[in-house]
């Protein structure tokens, strides 16, 4: 890989990560569309750490009071009221399914669902749902509002995120609307959970690039500088989602996702990309 294709890829991870609008999907269409090999999988994976790291910085006053008051509660009854403490349990609990769905179909995921049929249909199909649930959520409750049913319902919608074009933060903002949450923290509890799975999964990854199953199609160089750009864009694009959904509906992502599915499939259909 080049370091013209990592600055590309780093930023079109940073841009899509948040943005409902899948950025496992984009590390595929994007170099298609170029005329470049896959990344895969795995360097799909390794650059979500660096997206991680943004929520980390970004939100560290949040996730710093969520862990320290979670781990004083396991010793400390009177603290497992405290909307932290449960903060905690229902972030672990929402990491579950994906992290059993992600080893269990590890093979798949690397490989034939990397399909951009399978891409083009997803971006369409959840962009609808997505649509259903901007018509039918209430929006009525906060953040101060998730209980273990919206961890449980939003985690699992996170494990639908392993088919590219679905979207992590597309599958989990979506579950949260339906649950009745408002937009700003639908969008905000989807963050919050991308951290323990992006690391859980970036780590894995890691062992196709180190040791003596390196891949040396990716240089450790091209590997870095995509990764250091997700960072910085991922962080950027935090920061506006959350301003833009403060004020606005998902409906221009919905729009984005079923137009891209369309010139995906349309594309692929005909030979043009592959």
């Amino acid at each position: 890989m080049s370091i013209l294709e990592a600055i590309v890829l780093g930023i079109v991870q940073g841009l899509t990560e948040f943005l409902p609008i899948s950025s496992t999907g984009h590390l595929r269409i994007v170099p298609a569309f170029l005329g470049w090999d896959d990344p895969g999988a795995a360097f799909t994976a390794i650059t979500q750490l660096g997206t991680a790291a943004a929520v980390v910085l970004y939100f560290r006053a949040d996730l710093w009071r969520i862990v320290r008051t979670w781990i004083a509660s396991l010793s400390d009854a009177s603290l497992r009221g405290e909307h932290d403490a449960r903060m905690g349990w229902y972030i672990l609990l929402a990491t579950i399914p994906i992290s059993i769905f992600g080893f269990a179909f590890r093979d798949t995921i690397e490989g034939g669902a990397r399909s951009l049929y399978l891409i083009g249909s997803s971006l369409i199909v959840l962009g609808l749902v997505l649509l259903a649930a901007e018509k039918v959520g209430k929006r009525e409750r906060s953040m101060d509002d998730v209980g273990p049913r919206d961890g449980f319902a939003v985690g699992m919608a996170q494990a639908l995120a392993l088919v590219p074009g679905v979207s992590r933060s597309g599958a989990t903002i979506t579950a949260g609307l339906f649950l009745g949450l408002d937009r700003a923290a639908a969008a905000r509890f989807s963050f919050l959970l991308s951290v323990p799975a992006v690391v859980l999964s970036g780590g894995f990854e890691m062992r196709e690039f180190v040791g003596d199953g390196a891949d040396d199609g990716t240089g450790l160089a091209a590997l870095v500088v995509a990764t250091l750009l997700a960072f910085v864009v991922g962080y950027a694009s935090i920061a506006f989602l959350l301003r833009f959904l403060a004020s606005h509906s998902t409906l221009v992502f919905v729009g984005y996702r079923v137009a891209l599915g369309i010139v995906v499939l349309a594309l692929a259909g005909a030979g043009v990309i592959s």
